[in-house]
């Protein structure tokens, strides 16, 4: 099977299509349609259903779509271990975006230097989004707040998250819990935020019914509009530890069970790379570094 052809395959899936696949391989529209037919022949099976503009894998394309992965990787391994004075590849990483803005730059900066070869792609989402990415073959590994599946994932622990309350500063509303209900909370956008499902089960217990949930894209824009009065939210102390303006805030420590988050870099276990072990040994190796 031609490794070239499975290439443009996997660049389709994961681009959403022909014409951006092609923009990503640096390669002209036809020729990325000719690959595909070309595949498509050779099997003797359509890979994708054609509706209008947008590809959609048939079931022999979805079974195809994880032996590619599987095949590409192997092959750069084979390349990598032939040539074993040159560590070159592509690895696509996941984080939730907490983690990468506070955790990720300085092991990635250290494992870019070690391996100028090697591209690392960093995409950022809630633990779930992330896994749900993992099991579409999307990611290599993905760095996430969240229980896996064990059967399908390996879990390697990582950093411990502590997670607090803040509010501007002098904010009574953080001097009682009971004292929340009715108020505005900040939570990252979306449901698959393994810290928004802590802090809404945390309210649960307490029976305290916050007044609305504003949604934002980033922690810094929380933090921010926590010091500017806006509400109260719940955040990694890591994140916190990187706001300029902590003088600004108020601080509540909430209970154990609910403040201590485990982030685990997860990987397919059907997955054997020698690029993703490096980069592994490269986290765990700050992670070591930075635990208290």
């Amino acid at each position: 099977m031609d490794l070239r052809a499975l290439e443009t395959f996997r660049a389709v899936v994961e681009c959403g299509g022909i014409s951006r696949a092609a923009e990503r391989l640096h390669r002209a529209q036809s020729s990325v349609t000719a690959r595909i037919r070309q595949l498509e022949a050779s099997l003797g099976s359509e890979l994708f259903l054609r509706e209008g503009r947008s590809l959609r894998l048939t079931p022999t394309g979805e079974v195809l779509f994880g032996y590619a992965g599987r095949l590409l990787d192997l092959a750069e391994e084979a390349r990598t271990a032939v040539h074993r004075d040159r560590v070159c590849g592509r690895l696509r990483l996941g984080a939730m975006e907490s983690v990468a803005a506070s955790r990720l730059p300085r092991p990635l900066a250290a494992f870019h230097r070690q391996y100028p070869e090697v591209s690392v792609e960093l995409q950022t989402a809630t633990s779930q989004e992330l896994i749900a990415r993992m099991q579409a073959g999307e990611l290599d590994a993905s760095v996430v707040g969240d229980a896996v599946d064990g059967e399908r994932f390996l879990s390697t622990p990582l950093y411990v998250e502590h997670l607090v309350l803040v509010g501007c500063s002098g904010c009574a509303l953080l001097d009682k819990p009971k004292g929340l209900a009715g108020s505005t909370f900040l939570v990252f956008q979306g449901n698959g935020c393994a810290y928004r499902r802590r802090l809404e089960r945390w309210l649960q217990s307490l029976r305290v019914v916050p007044g609305r949930m504003l949604e934002f894209g980033s922690y810094h824009a929380i933090l921010a509009a926590s010091a500017a009065g806006v509400g109260v939210s719940l955040v990694p102390q890591s994140v916190l530890d990187l706001y300029p303006q902590r003088d600004e805030l108020s601080l509540r420590e909430i209970p154990a069970r609910i403040a201590r988050v485990d982030t685990v870099l997860i990987r397919p276990r059907t997955a054997h790379s020698s690029l993703l072990n490096r980069l592994l040994e490269s986290l765990q190796a700050d992670a070591r570094a930075s635990a208290p």
